[in-house]
């Protein structure tokens, strides 16, 4: 069912490259280094461009019914997926820190995302551009279930107080606010305006896509020993639910109606995790929460085994099945 080929050839995309050059410095200790100012403009630029470009491809698609059911299917799964992850990781964490987890799986990995979009274009396979919509849809419900669950089974107070902070930390998150911000620019500028920066929005974006990876490489090597303090259950969930979300959505699109490179992209956005937004959130609402567990699941196992081996693997499955 998969074609090997296809995954050599994933790995030799010099993005995942550089991706593995950052964890081989880090293994090596080597001093190579991203500043941060760096790897926020390179993180700012990818969701800029990404979003201007789904915006104005929202624009031309705004009477396809195909469109709203995608965005219905990609929030139903923002929902539930932190439902039944929640009270897998309950059966061995506190209340705290597998809401934390649930929300970071439910909610979305935009890297991972302009990853899968770099690989379709390798590819040949068209998608639509309001997918870009269902990513950025994705990510607030997720961390809102999750404290809607924390709320539920900690007998505490303070509820609204919480809510009321998870509301803002989801809708005011840098990330959230660039990316809808330029969907938004993107569906309402002039045509002839946005083709004027075209230069910038498209040609530079692989190499940029290639040092943003690089520096996420860097991270990830660096958070990996934490993780492996944890023992094998953390680790094992981190690498096998994005599988479960993967297949299960695989499931759910085979009998709609859903062009393969959409159906790919929703089922790369449900198999990813957070490490940017939902962290943020959980930060400031659940500080019971341990990011040094829920961050390096995200960015350390399940951002790795999606970019180098899940990417290829759910291509070529909906490619068999549909």
């Amino acid at each position: 069912m998969t074609d090997l080929s296809v995954i050599g050839e994933n790995l030799l995309n010099p993005a995942i490259l550089f991706f593995l050059l950052g964890l081989t410095a880090v293994f090596i200790k080597s001093d190579l280094a991203i500043p941060q100012p760096v790897s926020r403009f390179l993180s700012y630029y990818l969701l800029f461009s990404i979003g201007l470009k789904g915006g104005v491809e929202i624009a031309e698609n705004a009477g396809d019914t195909h469109m709203y059911a995608l965005l219905g299917i990609a929030l139903l799964l923002s929902l539930l997926v932190p439902v039944y992850t929640f009270f897998i990781l309950k059966t061995k964490l506190d209340v705290f820190n597998a809401g934390a987890i649930a929300a970071t799986y439910g909610s979305i990995s935009a890297v991972t995302f302009i990853t899968a979009i770099d690989f379709l274009r390798n590819q040949g396979v068209e998608y639509n551009g309001y997918m870009v919509a269902a990513m950025a849809l994705m990510e607030a419900p997720a961390i809102i279930t999750g404290l809607i669950l924390i709320n539920l089974q900690n007998k505490s107070g303070g509820r609204k107080k919480t809510m009321a902070f998870a509301m803002r930390e989801a809708f005011t998150n840098g990330s959230i606010v660039l990316i809808l911000g330029s969907l938004v620019i993107g569906a309402i500028a002039a045509p002839d305006k946005l083709e004027a920066m075209s230069p910038f929005t498209n040609d530079l974006f692989k190499g940029i896509l290639a040092l943003f990876l690089l520096d996420m490489g860097l991270v990830a090597g660096k958070r990996l020993s934490s993780i492996r303090q944890s023992g094998a259950f953390l680790p094992g969930f981190a690498l096998t639910i994005p599988l479960v979300n993967a297949f299960f959505t695989i499931l759910l699109v085979k009998g709609l109606d859903v062009e393969t490179g959409n159906a790919f992209l929703l089922t790369v956005l449900s198999a990813s995790a957070s490490y940017i937004a939902v962290p943020a959130a959980m930060r400031v609402t659940v500080p019971k929460a341990n990011p040094g567990i829920y961050v390096p699941m995200s960015l350390a196992i399940t951002f790795p085994l999606n970019i180098i081996i899940g990417i290829p693997v759910y291509f070529n499955i909906l490619n068999y099945l549909m």
